[in-house]
């Protein structure tokens, strides 16, 4: 052991092929254990960069009721000389909802608690921890940022820790890269007696599931993106103090934000406090060793000695002294055995802005000038430092060859080519020949990749440039009306983008056809299923008289999708043959789009297995047909898949998820909102759905948008605003007229009918359902034909025919259970057992079934519906009511009715909502919530979400 003592030094693994022998609860209990007696005396050296949260362990031994205890000295050495010492260390409050960075890099970091008076002097310095030390004997020593210490307090430290008391626990944190001497945290090796365990700590960076915490808890879990969670870690390296601040600044920018991306990460900046420390250290350097940091930066990845010497300028005798410098003043570190970089790599785009332009120029012509001796050649690499350099015609070159894929791969996917290729555009001196090839790469497959707002923006300057020959425009503007109307949910923009491109196309019918196809496609608005069967006529008499066979392909995938989705049994037999084993990709993917479309078709339409399968051949040849964005058109399908067979465990998380990747994804929305509103989370409902001043939801695919007018109905039927819900149903049944899609009503039709009968528009909802059974004759369609019992079982019971609707309900129930729809099943269960109820008739069986009912939507998460039809049996029978089996801890000391008024509570409804749930006065329900509150010790509403388990909104 280094100093020649016998005490036992424990490394904790500091390169991954290193195994960690001690965890964090291990070193605790060690600390513990030393504090209390029944231990070793320990020493724990805690390394790491700044920002990395060596403080967070300091406070967490605070709290330690063994540390609360002990005489303790607590110190921080400042960069100035100054010395700050708390004594005893000041106990910092608990705060168990914060994510891992915020304790480990937020507002609390224990430097923030120090109290007494900072000594100026290193006199002063050493003379206070003298007097700190001989004040009280300390079983607890906490001495942060040992790195400043000088080596009289060094000294100090030495000493009591060659000789430290029988019960003694010392924790020192300290930056290894700017100790004065390397490895040695106390300026030179102690001799540690051999009954001090001496563990090294480094601090780790934060991993993935901790940067996504993080950032949720800062932005929002729905604006987060897997892309932005990585850009997040990437760019701050996982150290949790630049993770903060750039959450902060992204959050400051973000109002109004969807959601965020990896670029976004870029665009906000270098944080304030990342920016001085680096400028600082480079700035420290002696002047002619700074080139090679420049260089990191300008290169902005990690790269070998050989590189960083080129780019830099220098010979290879003075580059290696200009490396050696760098690492050890901490301004660049190893990345990876060989190569050099920012330990930070954020911290690049701080240094780069602050060179003189002329001085970074130079150092992108040497980067430039290196990548182009290179095999393959990097053309992306070479076309920014190009631009870099302001070698603008070399640059468009070099771009042009990312467009064309020399050195392999292609555009739809690669977010450094696509960007490239939208700067290019977006130059003025670009020439138009050139801008229009450019053009070409980008739009090609846009609607297969995934696009940003610029690429939408550089394809409409293109489209509006006269001066290109009409079939270049034409298939442009194509992919542009696709982007907008696939990507975007731009629907009107998008198909007049596309009808346009039609007529620019005459005289290339392939591509002609690829318009006339996507026109065909009736999932989105705007267009009657009349209108979409003529433009398939066209689609399919162009493809045949092209002879190309892409075209046909698409044609024939855009037939099986129009007339699947409409419910013609005779579609199944297009799907069969839809030529999945086509050797050209265009081919397989049209196949793939045809696949993916015809699955979400199927699961609509109630056939949820046959669309599984469907989807997943379609998923399987998108993947091998680079074609990444069908995969998030597959994901909605099954989301909605799983909310209706009743897969709701982890479902809101899902679909938040695909919210935070897709930024629009409506139909993750709407199935949250379903989820919301069956747990009785009412104001969340009505945050996940289209805003209310859009009835219509032009925003929406029409399947998704006639479920979610139904989710609107529902939920005003829920608050008792009857004509409220009559308006909306009506609103949203002309739009389902319009399309003329009537299969596509299953998630709409019960509930508009009951909306106009509890409105007093008996007449209405007999036209609306005899519309609905007239749209279904001679479709396949089980799941719409399964609401249609359910709308005759409204109107029966509407009409006082009790008997005859409680024969709709369970005959809706079992056309319910055949599609394995667990949710709409237990609802009809409700009505039947509501009409037995009201006849007196096969009351017994009814009590049993409903009861059932109740333990199937507890089980689901439905606890409204729960609460609901709780309530009613309640009111007919209340012997049968028991609650379910199970309950949760938290019910311990309220009754029954107390416990379920408060978790209804909890979901945010209103005592008046609550009394309409469960048959109760709004008098009270606010007694009862007035208990509750009591009995659980919280002295807010809100704070019931804590005792009942509606942590959060969203369902599931």
């Amino acid at each position: 052991m280094a100093g020649g003592g016998t005490g036992r030094t424990i490394r904790c693994g500091t390169r991954d092929e290193e195994r960690p022998v001690v965890c964090e609860r291990a070193w605790e209990g060690r600390l513990t254990d030393a504090l209390a007696g029944t231990g070793q005396p320990v020493l724990l050296l805690v390394e790491g960069a700044a920002g990395t949260g060596k403080s967070r362990l300091a406070r967490r031994l605070a709290r330690l009721p063994e540390a609360r205890t002990a005489a303790r000295v607590s110190v921080a050495f400042q960069a100035s000389g100054a010395l700050a010492v708390t004594e005893p260390a000041r106990a910092h409050r608990t705060d168990a909802h914060r994510t891992d960075a915020q304790d480990r890099a937020g507002p609390h970091r224990a430097d923030a608690h120090r109290t007494g008076t900072p000594h100026r002097t290193e006199a002063g310095a050493r003379d206070t921890l003298r007097a700190a030390l001989a004040s009280v004997r300390p079983a607890l020593l906490v001495a942060e940022d040992v790195h400043h210490a000088d080596e009289d307090c060094l000294a100090l430290l030495r000493g009591l820790l060659a000789e430290p008391p029988g019960r003694f626990a010392a924790v020192l944190t300290y930056r290894p890269g700017q100790l004065p001497r390397r490895g040695l945290p106390l300026g030179r090796a102690v001799d540690y007696p051999a009954r001090l365990s001496v563990v090294r700590w480094p601090v780790r960076p934060l991993d993935e599931r901790q940067v996504r915490a993080a950032a949720e808890e800062a932005l929002g879990a729905e604006r987060c993106s897997a892309e932005l969670v990585a850009g997040l870690r990437r760019r701050s390296a996982g150290i949790p103090q630049v993770l903060v601040d750039l959450l902060g600044m992204l959050r400051d920018a973000g109002d109004g934000r969807t959601h965020f991306t990896a670029r976004d990460v870029d665009a906000v900046g270098v944080p304030v406090r990342l920016a001085e420390s680096v400028l600082d250290t480079v700035r420290a350097l002696p002047e002619q060793h700074r080139a090679v940091v420049w260089a990191a930066a300008v290169l902005d990845r990690p790269a070998d000695a050989r590189d960083l010497s080129a780019v830099a300028g220098l010979g290879a005798e003075p580059a290696r002294a200009a490396l050696v410098a760098a690492l050890k003043a901490g301004a660049l570190r190893e990345t990876e055995e060989g190569r050099y970089g920012f330990a930070v790599p954020l911290a690049a785009a701080a240094v780069r802005r602050d060179l003189p332009g002329p001085l970074r120029e130079r150092l992108h012509d040497r980067a430039a000038e290196l990548y182009g001796a290179r095999e393959p050649v990097p053309w992306a690499r070479i076309a920014r430092h190009l631009r870099g350099c302001g070698r603008t015609e070399e640059w468009l070159r070099a771009t042009e060859h990312v467009a064309r894929g020399d050195g392999g791969g292609t555009v739809t996917e690669d977010e450094a080519a696509v960007a490239l290729l939208e700067q290019a555009l977006n130059e003025d001196g670009t020439p138009p020949e050139l801008r229009a090839r450019l053009a070409l790469a980008l739009a090609r497959g846009a609607t297969l990749g995934l696009r940003t707002e610029e690429t939408v923006r550089a394809l409409r300057t293109v489209v509006a440039d006269t001066s290109l020959p009409a079939a270049t425009r034409g298939e442009i503007r194509l992919e542009l009306g696709l982007l907008l109307h696939n990507q975007k949910r731009r629907f009107h923009e998008g198909r007049e983008q596309v009808r346009r491109a039609i007529g620019e196309l005459s005289e290339r019918s392939a591509l002609a056809t690829l318009a006339m196809a996507a026109l065909a496609n009736p999932f989105f608005p705007g267009a009657s299923l009349t209108e979409h069967l003529d433009w398939q006529r066209r689609a399919d008499e162009t493809a045949a008289a092209s002879g190309d066979g892409t075209a046909r392909t698409a044609a024939a995938a855009s037939r099986a999708t129009l007339l699947l989705a409409a419910g013609d049994p005779a579609a199944w037999r297009l799907v069969r043959e839809l030529p999945r084993d086509g050797t050209a990709l265009a081919d397989r993917q049209q196949v793939a789009r045809g696949l993916c479309n015809t699955a979400s078709g199927a699961v609509y339409l109630g056939h949820h297995g046959r669309g599984a399968e469907l989807l997943g051949e379609g998923l399987e040849l998108a993947a091998r047909s680079d074609a990444p964005f069908l995969g998030r058109v597959g994901c909605g399908t099954t989301l909605f898949r799983e909310w209706l067979t009743g897969s709701w465990e982890g479902l809101a998380e899902r679909c938040t998820g695909l919210v935070a990747e897709d930024g629009i994804a409506n139909d993750a929305r709407v199935v949250l909102a379903l989820l919301a509103l069956a747990k009785g989370e009412w104001s969340a409902a009505d945050d996940w759905l289209p805003p209310d001043g859009h009835p219509s939801y032009e925003g929406c695919e029409t399947p998704v948008a006639a479920t979610a007018a139904g989710v609107r109905v529902r939920l005003l039927l829920a608050r008792e605003d009857a004509d409220a819900a009559a308006r909306a149903a009506a609103s949203a049944w002309a739009g389902l007229a319009r399309k003329g899609v009537w299969v596509w009503g299953a998630q709409l039709a019960p509930w508009a009918a009951e909306a106009h009968v509890r409105a007093g528009h008996r007449t209405e909802a007999g036209a609306l359902v005899a519309e609905f059974a007239d749209g279904l004759s001679g479709r396949d369609a089980p799941a719409a034909s399964a609401a249609l019992l359910h709308c005759r079982a409204v109107l029966a019971e509407a009409d006082g025919e009790l008997e005859q609707a409680g024969a709709h309900f369970k005959a809706a129930g079992a056309a319910y259970a055949r599609l394995s729809y667990p949710y709409a099943r237990a609802l009809m269960t409700e009505g039947a057992g509501r009409c037995a109820f009201r006849t007196g008739t096969g009351v017994n069986t009814a009590v049993k079934e409903v009861t059932g009912c109740v333990e199937q939507l507890t089980r689901l998460g439905a606890s409204w519906d729960a609460a609901r039809v709780r309530a009613a049996l309640r009111t007919h029978h209340p012997a049968a009511v028991r609650r379910p089996r199970g309950r949760p801890a938290y019910t311990e000391g309220l009754s029954p009715r107390e416990a379920e008024v408060a978790e209804l509570a909890a979901s945010g409804l209103t005592n008046r909502e609550i009394a309409a749930t469960l048959h109760l006065s709004p008098r009270t329900v606010e007694q009862h919530v007035s208990r509750a509150m009591r009995k659980l010790g919280v002295g807010l509403r809100r704070e019931l979400a804590d005792h009942t388990g509606h942590g959060g909104a969203g369902g599931g």
